[in-house]
C-alpha cells in the first residue's frame, strides 16, 4: 500500500525544466530582437545615402543632387550644382570617386541625425550627415575628438561609444 508521501515532490522536476527552458527562450528573443535592433536602426538613412551614391556611380548628377535636397524649385543657396559637382563629379578637386569603392563604411546615430562614413576612392573618405527629421544629406558637421582620434557624438555616453565600436562592426557587411 503506497504510502501518503511516496507521491511528493513527483513533477517538480519536470516543472523546473520548463520554467528554466522558457526563461531561456525569453533571454535569448530578447537579446536576439535587440541586436536585431540595433544592426538596423539606421536603415532608412542608410538607404537614402546609398540611393545617393547610386546616382553618383551611375553618373546621373542630377538626381544624385535630388537626393542631397536640393531641386531646381528649392535650390541650396550654400551649395550650387556647381559645388556638387566640384565635390562629386568626375572631374572632383580632391580625387573622383571611384565606381569600384564608393560606398558605405560605418554609420552611427548621433542626436538628431545619422553620421554615416563614405569611402569614396583609395585616397577620400568623407563623414555625410542624414537629418532623421527630413532625410537631407549635408556633410557632417565638425565633432570632438577622443583621446585616440576616433569622433564621437556630443552627449553620446562612453558606453554607446564602446557599443558602437565593438559591436557596430557587425553593421558593416549590412552597409555594402
Amino acid at each position: 500500500m503506497p504510502g501518503y508521501l511516496d507521491q511528493y515532490g513527483a513533477g517538480e522536476e519536470e516543472r523546473n525544466r520548463i520554467v528554466f527552458r522558457s526563461i531561456v527562450a525569453v533571454v535569448v528573443v530578447v537579446v536576439v530582437a535587440g541586436l536585431g535592433w540595433y544592426l538596423l536602426k539606421n536603415h532608412h538613412q542608410e538607404s537614402v545615402v546609398k540611393t545617393f551614391l547610386d546616382d553618383v556611380r551611375r553618373g546621373d548628377y542630377q538626381a544624385a543632387y535630388r537626393d542631397w535636397g536640393c531641386t531646381a524649385t528649392k535650390a541650396c543657396s550654400d551649395y550650387t550644382f556647381d559645388k556638387f559637382n566640384e565635390d562629386w563629379g568626375k572631374a572632383a578637386k580632391d580625387s573622383p570617386p571611384d565606381p569600384a569603392i564608393l560606398g558605405l563604411t560605418d554609420s552611427e546615430t548621433c542626436n538628431s541625425g545619422v553620421l554615416l562614413t563614405v569611402s569614396v576612392s583609395s585616397t577620400r573618405e568623407e563623414r555625410l550627415w542624414v537629418d532623421k527629421s527630413n532625410d537631407a544629406i549635408s556633410f557632417a558637421p565638425t565633432l570632438p575628438v577622443d583621446r585616440a582620434g576616433r569622433t564621437v557624438c556630443p552627449g553620446k555616453s562612453p558606453f554607446a561609444n564602446m557599443v558602437h565600436r565593438t559591436i557596430g562592426r557587425l553593421r558593416r557587411p549590412l552597409l555594402r
